[in-house]
């Protein structure tokens, strides 16, 4: 799915409570308690993107299996930032994996070859 349209806020709360199903004062709720912060029209009217709606579906997903609202929150900032670090640790993995593979064309640009002759070594008794 292209990252713009799934960022992009069209959904009234009417329809971004029905996609997500919940009830329009829901989402208000969520919103109130920090879970949601929907987009806002020049009006002050709410509008909500899929992005919204995936964390409104998680939201219910949560709370369907017992969670309160606090904890809802503390989950899916755990959640955020368990994103973020795996982001940060791919973006390492990267640039150790180009520093090694540098370093390696390094040795290979250094090596100089050798005579391939045989010395046969004899032992003194």
């Amino acid at each position: 799915m292209d990252p713009d349209r799934f960022n992009r806020a069209v959904y009234v709360i009417s329809v971004a409570a029905e996609l997500a199903g919940v009830h329009p004062q829901t989402l208000r709720i969520y919103e109130r308690k920090g879970l949601v912060d929907p987009a806002r029209t020049g009006g002050g009217s709410r509008r909500y993107s899929d992005a919204d709606i995936a964390l409104l579906t998680r939201i219910q997903q949560l709370t369907n299996e017992g969670m309160n609202l606090v904890g809802v929150k503390r989950v899916l900032d755990l959640e955020a930032r368990v994103a973020d670090l795996e982001v940060r640790l791919e973006r390492a993995h990267a640039e150790v994996s180009s520093a090694v593979e540098a370093t390696h064309r390094k040795y290979r640009r250094d090596l100089v070859p050798i005579n391939q002759s045989v010395t046969i070594f004899k032992r003194q008794s």
